[in-house]
């Protein structure tokens, strides 16, 4: 048994001092006083560090120079969660943006295989359209997007051993496939839409269980029409996906979001793309250069194309930039998104039974150590 002792510890629900977190067969299997530790356990000394949950990210387009939509393969699997690793993130889903559907069947493949194998990281797969809106598509290629057809069908089955995320506007798709997706094991968000508040509301009772990428690729909520943006506000059960980068979202409306929102529904997320983890200061999406520039990813026109952010940076954004508590905002990034993906039974915390995927992070916030299974 391993003993990782502390001076912060935080479980996902509160902060314990001077603590460890005893670990066996890469499973927490209890919290204890640093006076408790079982004799005979081997000690990892962590100091004055913080131990927390390893992160998870929801929406991963890229890292260490792979992007998904290039090369949906195992390798490039590997090489995006190492990549992320660094970071603090210990589980992701390898995102997907509109395809064709041949490019989704490998994307499909490519996960379940990682699955099979144990792939360090990969929890399942986002597919992040192709059944959006055309006119809030922002840098998804227009070829691709349609509504729902028998061919998609297949496509949006569960996937076995993983989660499947499918990101959807809610008036592109009929209800009915959203409650019958929903009750299959889908995990559905609404993004890239441009639905009313009443038709958003009726995609949250249908199945849809929160949102991507909140007030990105959505029309602006007025007085008048609150709209999709408006409807996740105002709806208190659904989950909100924020990219805490400076550039997607302006600070007073992340903290408006996380006013207004209960605790436990913000999911972190970091839309990254394949810069994060390198120097590189560009790359190609859809045939298209895409250039990082003061830490925003800018396509030819001047869109974000995706972020450069990684999720040790969005914790630290929340906490100095938002005002946001250092439990609360380490809670987006591991207990709620867990929890989102329905799989906050067994990540996302650490606690007897859990994961031991933790990070290590010192007093700036910044990454010393990440561990998967109990193991560095």
């Amino acid at each position: 048994m391993d003993a990782f002792l502390c001076s912060r510890l935080f479980t996902g629900d509160e902060m314990r001092r001077d603590a460890a977190a005893l670990v066996a067969g890469g499973i927490v299997d209890a919290v204890v006083p640093a006076a408790a530790i079982p004799a005979g356990a081997r000690l990892v000394d962590l100091g004055r560090a913080l131990l927390a949950p390893g992160f998870i990210d929801l929406q991963v387009n890229g890292g260490g120079g792979a992007l998904f939509n290039d090369e949906p393969s195992g390798a490039s699997l590997e090489r995006i969660a190492a990549a992320h690793r660094r970071f603090g993130t210990t589980g992701l889903l390898p995102t997907l943006i509109s395809d064709s559907r041949d490019k989704r069947r490998q994307a499909r493949r490519a996960v379940s295989e990682a699955l099979a194998a144990g792939v360090p990281g990969i929890l399942g797969l986002h597919l992040e359209g192709p059944h959006l809106n055309p006119q809030r598509r922002g840098v998804h290629d227009a070829r691709w997007l349609a509504p729902p057809d028998a061919e998609d069908l297949e496509l949006l089955a569960p996937l076995p051993g993983g989660a499947l995320l499918v990101t959807l506007a809610p008036e592109t798709v009929p209800l009915e496939l959203i409650a019958r997706l929903a009750a299959s094991g889908v995990r559905i968000a609404a993004g890239h839409s441009a639905a009313d508040y009443d038709r958003t509301l009726a995609a949250l009772a249908a199945g849809v269980g929160g949102f991507t990428h909140l007030f990105n690729a959505m029309p602006p909520m007025t007085s008048r029409d609150p709209g999709i943006a408006g409807a996740a506000l105002d709806h208190r059960d659904s989950w909100c996906g924020l990219i805490v980068d400076g550039h997607h979202l302006h600070d007073a409306a992340v903290r408006l979001v996380w006013r207004a929102k209960p605790k436990g529904k913000l999911v972190l997320v970091t839309d990254a793309m394949p810069t994060v983890g390198t120097d590189a200061e560009s790359f190609r999406l859809g045939g298209e250069t895409v250039s990082v520039r003061g830490g925003r990813c800018l396509s030819a026109e001047g869109r974000l194309a995706g972020s450069a952010l990684d999720m040790a940076s969005a914790v630290r954004n929340c906490v100095a930039r938002i005002g946001i508590p250092l439990e609360e905002a380490l809670a987006m990034a591991s207990a709620n998104p867990a929890t989102a993906l329905g799989i906050g039974d067994r990540y996302g915390r650490i606690a007897p039974g859990y994961a031991a995927d933790f990070v290590v992070l010192d007093e700036r916030l910044t990454v010393r150590e990440t561990y998967l299974n109990g193991r560095s």
